[in-house]
């Protein structure tokens, strides 16, 4: 079951955006869920409460007394601490496109919505999926361990050991190489090999510099190695198009 929300105070659009992902998602034969809210605060409210959504369309423009979409987006990441569901902005304004940045939507999409539009987006967001939901596993000792590929925030090497770094904040360590588990296991995952020491999760970079990245929610930059640097930002920006953002 796919869940998706709507977030739209017009709610002509809300009710037209609700019927086309029907019928799109119909057409797939995937069964979905799709909850409309007409301000940012009720959704925000929804999902503090435990609901837990897949794929959220969410318009900017909100009356002036309400939280706009950017907000709902950096409470979402940031108080929320969810960096798994994807966001879809919905405007009648393009300017808003660079804002978003931080917030890494899944894409930006100009009113008056178009069903081709939408369906495409769609595709996108199940090919995204699909990848998450790949598993990465790992030997410790005479035991096989297994977990998300989209739990994965980084690896590091370390005294011939690997690092296996969540985003619940645990570790876990085991033998092996970097450049193996790479190219066998994560790179098909949008994961970037930065350095002889760290490979990344694509979507928990918040910033890439010139010769480093930060990662959400950590405060220490990982580097990025000077003969990496332009094939990082090459990999970098081809998943950004990829995924159409």
């Amino acid at each position: 079951m796919i869940m998706i929300a709507i977030c739209d105070d017009e709610t002509a659009i809300g009710a037209e955006l609700e019927r086309l992902l029907i019928d799109i998602f119909k057409n797939m034969e995937l069964k979905n869920c799709v909850d409309v809210f007409f301000s940012g605060e009720e959704l925000c409210h929804r999902m503090e409460a435990g609901a837990h959504y897949d794929l959220i369309f969410l318009d900017i423009e909100f009356a002036k007394n309400e939280i706009n979409g950017v907000d709902v987006g950096q409470l979402i990441r940031e108080a929320q601490q969810n960096n798994t569901v994807s966001i879809v902005y919905i405007s009648w304004e393009k300017d808003y496109a660079f804002q978003l940045f931080d917030i890494r939507p899944l894409n930006f999409l100009l009113k008056p919505l178009e069903h081709s539009v939408i369906e495409k987006t769609v595709k996108t967001f199940l090919e995204i999926a699909r990848i998450c939901s790949g598993e990465f596993s790992y030997n410790i000792r005479r035991d096989i361990f297994k977990v998300k590929v989209k739990d994965i925030v980084y690896l590091e090497s370390r005294d011939r050991k690997l690092i296996l770094h969540l985003a619940n904040g645990k570790t876990d360590e085991f033998y092996g190489t970097l450049k193996d588990v790479y190219h066998e296991q994560l790179k098909r995952f949008d994961f970037l090999f930065i350095h002889a020491s760290y490979v990344v999760n694509f979507n928990y970079i918040s910033v890439i510099r010139y010769n480093c990245l930060f990662l959400v929610d950590h405060i220490m930059p990982l580097p990025i190695s000077q003969s990496r640097r332009s094939e990082i930002r090459e990999n970098y920006y081809t998943v950004i198009k990829q995924r159409r953002i």
